[in-house]
């Protein structure tokens, strides 16, 4: 059962969807500087099977810092819920489907 994936910039508009397999990847790349400076936010919206979900994948004002000094924000998805990373080894759940 494919992954869903649809994201929108408020400042950008439609980043686009994808329908994802088991361990494919979707992102994108914004400038360091217009992403950390101002307050862009980008909400996507995953469906899997029944489950959905909308939620903000970057709010600047929320993960200026959280994203680290590599300024890299990573999300995994699992059967149980949404889990971030700032360095691809350590996950951390941030909520779940419902």
């Amino acid at each position: 059962m494919p992954l869903v994936v649809w994201c929108v910039s408020y400042n950008a508009g439609d980043i686009g969807g994808r329908a994802l397999q088991e361990r494919d990847d979707y992102s994108w790349t914004v400038e360091n500087n217009s992403i950390f400076s101002s307050s862009p936010r980008f909400d996507c919206t995953m469906k899997w099977d029944a489950k959905r979900k909308r939620f903000e994948a970057f709010r600047a004002s929320r993960d200026r810092y959280r994203c680290g000094a590599r300024r890299q924000c990573l999300w995994l998805v699992k059967e149980d819920g949404f889990y971030f990373s700032n360095d691809g080894v350590n996950w951390i759940k941030d909520f779940p489907w419902m």
